[in-house]
């Protein structure tokens, strides 16, 4: 009998030490706007709530965006149809650099067709970005690939492939603070290894916001099924990561340029120890939850608990 109480204390503190071992530290980025839209600039950790499946979750870490690094990467569509879309904004994206990274900041250009290629990597240099993105478009230079090397693709556009490893072989390994990707398309794939969900689901468990600005090339102005397609998943990817979808066409580079800085800058940064700690492969929800009333957060829907690799 005094065996058997032995080992169930041995098993318990097991157990609890497994627990223990696999609480997962989840971050969350998001923004906090008023009944009028306008960002709020000046929450404390104790107006916010976090929700995990519908449970309080406590918070360990709260920051504004300003006091966290930003680690943002560039993801040009060099598609036929993106091409004369970004030839024209080149002095729109440097400002836009300019304004919006500092001296703890960096950002990476990847340009992609059916391949992906890193046009320049980490810089705090707005102006070597810039330089960088010229000098792909005109043929310069031998720019490494991520993903897949030896795969052969047909095919012009590999827009999830782009967000899957710009997120997996370079935010996800990147130093502490925010993670976000700017990404200029159409979102009409057609040449990537993984889907949709793939890119999401990249996104949300390593924290990474999704701005999309959209330019669709519709023919005659009217949209045929595959501009309707490609408008559909931008707008998804930006929403279920945390980000916002802009249309190019609607109000012009620059003004979505503004927003998406406005956003970097102005956003808060949380985490929490996740109350399902155990690697369980389901989707847990999360809310974030404002005490002062007219106040709405946009953040990410939620995670994937990945199942531990055998």
């Amino acid at each position: 009998m005094r065996l058997s109480a032995i080992l169930f204390v041995c098993l318990l503190t097991f157990a609890q030490e497994l627990i223990r071992v696999n609480v997962k530290l989840i971050n969350v980025s998001f923004a906090v706007r008023d009944s009028t839209g306008k960002l709020v600039l000046n929450l404390k950790q104790d107006d916010v709530e976090v929700f995990e499946d519908g449970a309080p979750q406590k918070i360990a870490f709260f920051a504004k965006s300003t006091d966290v690094p930003l680690n943002l990467g560039l993801l040009v569509d060099m598609s036929g149809s993106q091409d004369p879309f970004m030839k024209r904004h080149h002095k729109d994206l440097e400002t836009f650099l300019k304004k919006s990274l500092g001296a703890q900041d960096k950002a990476f250009l990847l340009c992609f067709g059916n391949r992906l290629r890193v046009a320049e990597d980490y810089s705090s240099s707005p102006q070597d970005l810039s330089e960088a993105l010229k000098d792909f478009l005109k043929g310069h230079g031998d720019y490494p690939e991520l993903g897949p090397l030896h795969e052969k693709r047909t095919a012009g556009t590999a827009f999830y492939d782009a967000i899957y490893y710009a997120v997996r072989e370079k935010l996800a390994d990147a130093e502490k603070g925010r993670r976000a990707l700017i990404i200029f398309s159409d979102g009409e794939d057609n040449s990537s290894a993984h889907h949709m969900l793939d890119a999401i689901e990249a996104a949300q468990n390593n924290d990474v916001l999704l701005f999309s600005v959209r330019y669709t090339d519709a023919k005659d102005g009217k949209l045929n099924a595959r501009n309707k397609y490609g408008i559909g998943v931008m707008e998804r990817i930006s929403r279920e990561t945390g980000g916002v979808d802009f249309d190019a066409r609607a109000k012009g580079l620059e003004s979505n340029f503004e927003q998406i800085g406005e956003e970097l800058r102005s956003s808060y940064e949380l985490a929490y120890h996740s109350t399902n700690p155990i690697p369980d492969g389901t989707f847990h929800k999360i809310s974030i939850r404002l005490k002062q009333p007219g106040l709405k957060a946009r953040a990410k829907t939620g995670y994937y608990s990945k199942l531990p690799e055998l």
